[in-house]
C-alpha cells in the first residue's frame, strides 16, 4: 500500500508517519507540510532517527503522483485541496480532519462519486464501538433523563465541539428520532430558564496536552449513567487509519466511515 500522510510533520502526522513505516504491508509514499513549514526539505523519518528517503514537500500534485492512498488529519482548508487533487490523480482518501462547514461535507460527498473517501471524525476501535453503546442507552433513557456531553483536548485543537463529540450527539440524536441540529445546545451562560428535556447540551474544556476525553451523561432523578471514552495516545486513531487504508482497497468510489470499516452499521 503505497500512503502518503498529509501534515506530516504535526503531532498526529507524525504519528500516522511512524505507524506506516512500522507496517509490512505499508510503504510511506510521500509527505505533505504547509507552505512556509520549517520541516519543508527534511526527511520524513528525521524525528525517528531514520532516513526513508521521503522528504516533507507543499508539493500535491507530486504527492498524489506517487501515492495510491492519502491520510489526511489536517484542516478543512487544506483537506478541501487535497480532495481537488485527489480526484485529478485518482488517489483514494483517508480523512480524520474535523470542522468541516455543509457545504465543504457536500463537496465530499460530490466527489466520493469519483473516488473512494473513508471519512471519520474519530478512528479510534474504541470510539465507534462507543458510539453503539450510546445509541442502545440513547433508547433506554428517552424518558425522564437529561443528555449531556462532555469533551476536553489539548489547548492546540482549533474546533470545539469536537468532530467526536458531534458524532455521539448525532449517534444519541438520532436513536432519540430527532435532528441533532434541533436540539443541540453549545454552552451555556447568564439566565437560561429551565433545561428544555429534548436538548442535549455541548461543554468544551480545552487544556495542556489531553489528546481527547469524551463523556456522555444520561442524568435522571436519583441516579445518572456516564458513558466515557478516554484517548491516552494517538496510537489508536492511526492503527484505525491504515484499518480505514485496507477497507478502500476493495473499493473504487463512495464515502464510508468507521462504522463500515469495522462491520458495526
Amino acid at each position: 500500500m503505497k500512503i502518503a500522510i498529509a501534515g506530516a510533520s504535526g503531532r498526529m502526522g507524525r504519528m500516522l508517519v511512524e505507524t506506516v513505516l512500522n507496517d509490512p504491508d505499508a510503504t510511506l509514499a510521500g509527505a505533505l507540510d504547509r507552505a512556509g513549514s520549517p520541516h519543508l526539505g527534511q526527511d520524513a523519518g528525521a524525528f525517528l532517527g531514520k532516513q526513508t528517503g521521503v522528504v516533507l514537500t507543499d508539493d500535491i500534485d507530486r504527492v498524489f503522483g506517487e501515492a495510491d492512498y492519502l491520510i489526511d488529519f489536517t484542516r478543512p482548508e487544506g483537506t478541501m485541496q487535497h480532495i481537488a487533487a485527489a480526484q485529478k490523480h485518482g488517489v483514494k482518501l483517508v480523512i480524520g480532519t474535523t470542522g468541516f462547514s455543509n457545504e465543504q461535507k457536500a463537496e465530499m460527498r460530490a466527489a466520493a462519486g469519483k473516488i473512494a473517501i473513508m471519512f471519520a471524525a474519530n478512528m479510534s476501535v474504541g470510539v465507534n464501538v462507543t458510539l453503539k453503546l450510546l445509541e442502545y442507552a440513547a433508547q433506554h433513557f428517552s424518558h425522564g433523563y437529561d443528555i449531556e456531553i462532555i469533551e476536553a483536548h489539548h489547548r492546540h485543537k482549533i474546533d470545539a465541539p469536537s468532530g467526536t463529540a458531534l458524532m455521539m450527539g448525532e449517534a444519541v440524536a438520532g436513536a432519540l428520532g430527532r435532528k441533532l441540529d434541533d436540539v443541540a445546545v453549545y454552552g451555556r451562560e447568564g439566565i437560561t430558564g429551565e433545561r428544555d428535556p429534548s436538548t442535549i447540551g455541548f461543554s468544551a474544556i480545552r487544556g495542556g496536552d489531553i489528546v481527547g476525553d469524551h463523556t456522555v451523561l444520561f442524568a435522571g432523578i436519583g441516579e445518572r449513567i456516564e458513558i466515557t471514552h478516554k484517548s491516552a495516545s494517538r496510537q489508536s486513531y492511526a492503527q484505525g487509519a491504515l484499518r480505514a487504508v485496507r477497507f478502500l482497497e476493495g473499493h473504487a468510489s463512495g464515502l464510508f466511515d468507521m462504522q463500515d470499516v469495522l462491520g458495526l452499521r
